[in-house]
């Protein structure tokens, strides 16, 4: 598959995109493929960055407290060199759930998740910092997803 994907490998991704959990065997048929076949497959587009983990969305969230940060990351230069070494870069790091290159006044904008700011922190010493070619970083912490009905604790 070497950095292309073709149409089976498409409609692998739109059905997991769908439901996450749908098992092998039941994307498999929807595809026309074996089940062994599917699975490498699957495993291909986790290898090669298409699928990057398997994330709870909703429900468990008070017992799963997750941090997110919104990043503003200015790089020294914007060639198409530049961008793509930091963008293979970004995809290594799970912490990392989506990146965006922006035009204005930052070049990108990161989705970072923690387990809390002390796991941020470390994650902007050890992994954001150390990219390549950036120049400066702007992190800003979510302190709720306003969209999400807030959920009493008693």
């Amino acid at each position: 598959m070497a950095n292309t994907i073709d149409n089976m490998d498409r409609a692998i991704l739109r059905l997991l995109k769908l439901n996450a959990r749908r098992s092998n065997a039941d994307i498999a048929e929807a595809v026309g493929l074996s089940p062994s076949a599917c699975h490498r497959r699957i495993r291909q587009l986790e290898t090669e960055g298409y699928i990057r983990g398997y994330t709870l969305i909703a429900g468990g969230r008070d017992e799963l407290p997750i941090v997110n940060v919104l990043v503003q990351v200015t790089l020294d230069r914007q060639t198409e060199d530049f961008l793509a070494r930091f963008e293979h870069a970004v995809r290594q790091c799970p912490e990392i759930r989506e990146c965006f290159l922006m035009t204005g006044a930052v070049d990108y904008w990161l989705r970072v998740e923690a387990d809390s700011v002390d796991a941020y922190e470390r994650i902007h010493g050890e992994i954001l910092s150390r990219l390549p070619g950036v120049t400066r970083i702007n992190s800003n912490i979510a302190m709720r997803d306003a969209l999400r009905p807030r959920r009493n604790k008693l």
